[in-house]
């Protein structure tokens, strides 16, 4: 009985250093080796070397001179600690109401916005935490955009482009835009606008 205890405490003892020791450490040596950035969560420096958040998790910006992200139901709102959708469902009442509501919102911002509002930027994401639109939907706000920053349209729409990501392995996914990296763009080649750079809604 002794023997077959002994086996048994040094297979726990190998299972223990192989999966609670050497996996996590080849696997953190190779990430880090490998994909360093991503990582270290994928963090967005200021053009000072400030980090102002990540490529990977949505924030609100409120200024008429940043493109505005969709809607985030995380915690109070663009809560990376609270990730989560608001799970109302199409016949819900109260999502009804608040996307008439984000839309009368949206339009009266946006005067100038040609079209409907699109419909991303009333709805809020599974996670709540996307930090990716469309480019349609970031292209309906150029005209603020441009017009708080005193900037021609066609100046803001370069940006837009030249930070569009196209599909995954040019397959996977639809283009997006991520709405950081792109407000921060905008501060690099036009200066930053009224207010702070990432701000809460």
């Amino acid at each position: 009985m002794f023997s077959t205890l002994l086996i048994g405490l040094r297979a726990a003892l190998v299972t223990l250093v192989l999966t609670g020791v050497l996996y996590p450490l080849a696997v953190t040596g190779l990430s880090q080796a490998l994909f360093h950035e991503e990582a270290n969560g994928s963090l967005v420096t200021h053009e000072k070397g400030q980090v102002v958040g990540s490529a990977l998790i949505g924030q609100g910006f409120s200024r008429p001179g940043y493109f505005q992200p969709r809607p985030s139901a995380a915690g109070n709102g663009y809560d990376a600690a609270a990730s989560g959708g608001s799970n109302l469902g199409p016949t819900s009442q109260k999502l009804r109401d608040r996307a008439v509501a984000e839309a009368g919102r949206l339009r009266q911002e946006n005067p100038d916005a040609p079209g409907p509002v699109p419909a991303e930027l009333v709805t809020t994401s599974g996670s709540g935490l996307d930090p990716h639109l469309s480019p349609e939907a970031v292209r309906w706000q150029v005209p603020r955009v441009a017009s708080a920053r005193h900037v021609a349209p066609e100046r803001i729409l370069a940006v837009v482009d030249a930070h569009t990501e196209g599909r995954t392995l040019g397959m996977l996914g639809e283009p997006r835009v991520n709405v950081l990296q792109l407000n921060l763009a905008l501060d690099r080649r036009f200066g930053e606008s009224v207010g702070t750079t990432a701000e809460a809604p």
